[in-house]
């Protein structure tokens, strides 16, 4: 993670695709797929921000049934299949 506020020099391809340097992109724990935002300000000074995350996103593919998880941890998977794909992760989703 950085500690100070650093800059880059950045580059457009002829496709103007920019590319950030790998240090950037380790330090921030960035990934290839990773959605960015960048916000342009009126005097043309330009913000480049990770996307928040989209808590819709998070929770898809959450089993939505009632599970009844006894003290040791455990369930019955008879009654609780989603939840019991999902903790397996054969969840396709």
């Amino acid at each position: 993670m950085l500690n100070k506020p650093t800059s880059y020099r950045i580059k457009l391809s002829s496709k103007g695709q920019m590319v950030l340097p790998a240090q950037l992109r380790h330090d921030l724990g960035l990934k290839s797929g990773d959605e960015l935002q960048l916000t342009v300000a009126a005097d043309g000074s330009m913000t480049l921000e990770a996307k928040p995350l989209d808590w819709n996103d998070l929770i898809k593919g959450l089993p939505t049934e009632n599970v009844d998880i006894d003290e040791n941890g455990n369930f019955d998977k008879s009654q609780s299949p989603e939840f019991y794909k999902w903790m397996k992760g054969d969840d396709p989703d």
